[in-house]
């Protein structure tokens, strides 16, 4: 590693400092205490430029994420999407295109997006991102502008534990039979078809449905319907761990708030309605197989306070995350990177 000439380093170019004096200005605990999750790396002096710090601590950071799952990077005052931006670069390259979209998000810069824009008083179920998609991002991130008055959480939950909470029979009958996403588009709730595959043209639709294994109907009114069957239990690609890996509950009618759900059911059909789940046969989800998945996930879940700078990296595949209700301005943003398809 080469020291710079100067006597006196600056702590902004970090990165070629010595790396036991790297450390000596990071503190490294478990933001929770008895909880694994989330691993909280925080500067212990102003001035340390998460950058540099990230790019000759990769090793590190990937070995922590294995363990634990997702890292708070806290302290570290980060401003802007770009600081943002160089710091998922510098830990895992490139980052993705938001594509087979479930979630209403709105670009901020290159492939940074609102975390989310469902309205402040709804929550968003725990769930990890595009598990429902042939492809997925390994890893997920999120930056943390400006906190909610109130509120406004990013819980996580270890999707390891909840392999193991879920009864053993539920899950070998998720492993044998996967899941079954069906989505319609254009009926007037949820996004429509041109916002999920970020194009008008139905050809393109139809071929990005062909090669990602997704059967498509459309219907009278230039309407979509969708069909997929993906895992329920995975295996990760780096630590060969199985993992909880589905949007099974997510997007299952009964787990959606009663209101929407009522209004929901009263105005279309089951086969109609915008998102719903079974087992990849076909049939239906039992009623209580659903309530134990939503409780295994209420039991996992890890909630903590944003702070103005935050950025919490998670494994996308050991890490499920969802979003609390606040109020108050808001503003997360997100961003993906590390394609990998099952």
């Amino acid at each position: 590693m080469n020291i710079p000439n100067s006597s006196q380093p600056s702590l902004k170019n970090l990165g070629i400092i010595k790396r036991q004096a790297v450390r000596d200005l990071i503190h490294t605990a478990p933001l929770i205490a008895k909880s694994l999750l989330p691993l909280l790396i925080q500067a212990t002096v102003e001035g340390v430029n998460l950058v540099a710090w990230a790019a000759s601590n990769r090793e590190l950071i990937t070995n922590h994420l294995f363990k634990h799952g997702g890292i708070l990077f806290r302290n570290f005052q980060v401003k802007d999407y770009l600081e943002f931006e160089q710091f998922i670069k510098t830990v895992t390259g490139e980052l993705l295109e938001y594509r087979d979209r479930s979630s209403p998000r709105s670009p901020i810069q290159g492939n940074i997006y609102t975390s989310t824009d469902y309205p402040a008083n709804s929550s968003i179920f725990l769930h990890s991102e595009l598990s429902y998609a042939k492809t997925w991002p390994l890893k997920i991130f999120f930056f943390c502008i400006q906190p909610a008055q109130q509120g406004g959480e990013t819980p996580i939950a270890d999707t390891r534990k909840l392999l193991e909470r879920i009864d053993g029979k539920i899950c070998d009958r998720f492993s044998q039979k996967g899941v079954m996403y069906v989505r319609n588009f254009g009926d007037g709730f949820g996004l429509p078809w041109q916002t999920v595959f970020q194009t008008s043209n139905p050809d393109e639709v139809e071929a990005f449905c062909r090669s990602n294994g997704i059967e498509f109907e459309w219907k009278e009114g230039n309407r979509l319907r969708t069909r997929q069957v993906r895992q329920a239990v995975a295996t990760h690609p780096q630590t060969n761990e199985l993992v909880w890996f589905n949007h099974a509950a997510f997007f299952h009618v009964s787990t959606l708030e009663p209101t929407i759900r009522e209004s929901l059911l009263a105005e279309f059909p089951e086969s109609d309605l915008p998102h719903n789940t079974y087992y990849g046969d076909g049939s239906a989800i039992e009623s209580a197989v659903l309530n134990e998945i939503r409780v295994a996930y209420q039991q996992e879940m890890v909630i903590f306070p944003w702070q103005a700078g935050d950025i919490l990296m998670l494994d996308n595949m050991l890490t499920a995350h969802g979003r609390m209700p606040f109020v108050g301005s808001r503003k997360v943003v997100v961003g993906m990177a590390e394609e990998f398809s099952n």
